[in-house]
């Protein structure tokens, strides 16, 4: 037990328990001292406080490596910066951009966006849906005397009312369903991709490629199964149906931190790489001194050098300058020259 402590990161280790004592905190305070929480939905609450202790852990360890801290404090700095407005604006349009309508994609396939589209549309909702009401922030109930209207409450706080049986009524109970409907047809989307694409076939896995897709499918099924036993089969199957479905769901959030959906957390530093490709135009770029020719943002250059140097790399030259300066160009036709150079001092140039 003591050499597995010893092993954690202990900066990501307080930083991932402060994150889950936060979200039991806003439970509390959100749910007004459980009074609204649900207790039928603590497995979730657990699940949701494990994904997110994990999530918090793994992510703190991602950004204490050199270029992802690099990449981090540069994104903070130039965008609480003079240039804030223009940072904020831009960075709002390439979140709703790539983000939440995965444009992205789009250059890289039609068919593999809808179906990435559809997957991210559904997780996104249903994560909005489902992360209120499992934390006691949102609730429903009917006010004695009144059967026929539902009210809705927000944080303790009644937020507004529609009739049973109303449009807004369908869509409301509904919602978890399309959302189900969205993740399944993407899903399928992208499975016969991995079907039918060699490449993929060749280098897909079972733990990074299949296995989200199945686990999202199983979530989406049997959340359908849910809706489909309360309409249809009078609750018959209701208790198979919850359990399964909560299996599924917990087993997904267990393995978000693990599995190939962390990378949904690191998209969003994405946007810190937009705006430093930005500045980096903005303040000047490298000129190579082999090209004579412009190949990158001398921040970029300046950076790489200070992040190789933590990380043991040394580049510098004897002339004080560094091979770090070279476009890619300019690193081939040193590479080639110091090759010459050597076959010419052999004397022999083949064999």
């Amino acid at each position: 037990m003591n050499r597995l402590f010893r092993t954690l990161n202990k900066k990501a280790l307080i930083k991932a328990i402060i994150a889950a004592v936060l979200v039991i905190a806003l439970v509390l305070v959100g749910s007004r001292n459980l009074q609204n929480f649900d207790p039928a939905l603590i497995a979730y609450l657990i699940g949701t406080i494990f994904a997110v202790f994990g999530i918090a852990y793994r992510y703190s360890i991602w950004l204490q490596r050199p270029p992802t801290r690099l990449y981090w404090r540069r994104s903070m700095q130039f965008l609480f910066s003079r240039h804030f407005i223009p940072y904020f604006l831009r960075s709002l349009r390439l979140f709703f951009r790539n983000i939440m309508f995965q444009r992205f994609l789009v250059y890289r396939g039609r068919r593999r966006w809808i179906g990435h589209f559809l997957l991210a549309t559904g997780c996104m909702l249903a994560f909005a849906i489902t992360i209120p009401l499992t934390f006691g922030w949102i609730h429903f109930i009917l006010k004695p005397g009144d059967d026929t209207t539902y009210y809705a409450y927000l944080f303790g706080f009644e937020a507004g009312s529609f009739a049973l049986g109303s449009t807004l009524a369908f869509i409301a109970f509904h919602g978890l369903v399309w959302c189900s409907v969205l993740v399944t047809v993407g899903a399928v989307i992208m499975m016969k991709r991995r079907f039918t694409n060699g490449g993929l076939i060749a280098t897909q896995t079972f733990g990074n490629d299949w296995l989200p897709l199945i686990l999202l499918i199983a979530i989406s099924l049997t959340g359908l199964g849910i809706s489909y036993d309360y309409t249809f089969l009078g609750g018959k199957t209701y208790q198979f149906m919850a359990v399964t479905h909560a299996i599924t769901v917990i087993l997904f959030l267990v393995w978000l931190p693990f599995g190939k959906f962390f990378h949904i957390f690191q998209r969003l530093a994405q946007l810190g790489a937009n705006l430093y490709k930005k500045e980096g135009s903005r303040r000047g770029m490298a000129v190579c001194p082999h090209t004579k020719k412009e190949f990158a943002a001398q921040i970029h250059v300046d950076d790489l050098k200070k992040v190789t140097e933590k990380l043991g790399f040394n580049f510098g030259k004897e002339d004080g300058t560094s091979h770090l300066d070279l476009s890619p160009e300019g690193k081939r036709s040193a590479l080639a020259r110091a090759h010459f150079e050597a076959r010419k001092e052999s004397g022999h140039f083949f064999g």
